[in-house]
């Protein structure tokens, strides 16, 4: 599998291609945010939350990242790592293994194969999409309208994060 990852300032982006059954995104980059949250309180899920909606990103749950590789068709997610920490593979099977801990924020685009090789006790995380966007759970090969859906799926122009002027401006928007 082909992936690149860049460095800028204090994000990080990776670019991954399709990865046997999964679709991955050819046009948006995963966009990582190490340490992008100051994570404090007795509930630093909620610093979370309110980031991200006052971006334009309601929360919709927190859990943690399920073990078995998949990816959606139907929103772009943006997970913020609460508590704990985890070794996440990126971008399907054999795909890229990333360490995210307290405080960490990964945009995915959808079509982008996740899944939690393993994390603490403590792993707690913050999932939200753009407004009338879901997580739909896919596990096998998508269908012709499942990589059209990848493919035109809208995302709002606030970044999850950085608001107006993010990353998802500087890396998304050009690639509508």
């Amino acid at each position: 599998m082909n992936n690149s990852l860049a460095v800028t300032g204090t994000v990080q982006t990776l670019m991954f291609e399709r990865n046997d059954w999964v679709p991955n995104n050819p046009r948006l980059p995963v966009i990582l945010y190490p340490g992008a949250i100051a994570v404090q309180g007795d509930d630093p899920a909620a610093l979370f939350e309110q980031t991200f909606s006052a971006n334009g990103w309601p929360p919709q749950w927190r859990y943690g990242v399920y073990t078995y590789h998949h990816y959606h068709t139907e929103g772009h997610e943006v997970l913020g790592i609460a508590s704990g920490h985890a070794r996440l593979m990126l971008g399907g099977p054999g795909g890229h293994v990333l360490e995210v801990s307290s405080g960490d924020v990964l945009l995915l685009p959808a079509g982008t194969g996740h899944c939690s090789l393993g994390s603490s006790d403590d792993f707690l995380v913050v999932g939200a999409y753009p407004p009338g966007q879901q997580a739909d759970i896919c596990r096998e090969a998508p269908t012709k309208a499942q990589l059209a859906s990848i493919d035109t799926l809208l995302f709002p122009d606030q970044d999850p994060v950085q608001g107006p002027q993010g990353a998802v401006y500087q890396y998304w928007t050009g690639q509508r």
